[in-house]
């Protein structure tokens, strides 16, 4: 297969653009959840979280410091958090779901 391989040198910043980019796209979806989503706030969190993450991993290896650690930290702590409001979500409308069919063919 000719699959395309991305050099080492830039896969710790597509892998840190990758996981700020997958917090968005959870906060996202929580935020459609709680109603209260907003396309110009996702469109910038998207872009704006991947820039610094990527910049925050330039500035580490400048510095000769791993700073990017802090910044997959945040984000997956995040995403574990957004994942689990999803979650919960989905889990109480299928519940609700059940309920409601339990009830019809009782009555």
């Amino acid at each position: 297969m000719n699959i395309p391989m991305i050099s080492y040198t830039y896969s710790s910043y597509l892998a840190i653009a990758i996981i700020a980019a997958l917090d968005s796209v959870f906060g996202g979806i929580t935020s459609v959840i709680k109603k209260n989503f907003d396309l110009k706030i996702f469109i910038t969190g998207f872009f704006g979280n991947a820039i610094l993450s990527i910049l925050l991993t330039i500035l580490g290896e400048k510095l000769n410091v791993d700073i990017y650690l802090a910044a997959i930290v945040v984000f997956v702590g995040r995403m574990f958090t957004n994942l689990a409001i999803i979650r919960r979500y989905y889990v109480d409308k299928w519940s609700k779901k059940i309920e409601n069919k339990k009830e019809n063919k009782i009555q």
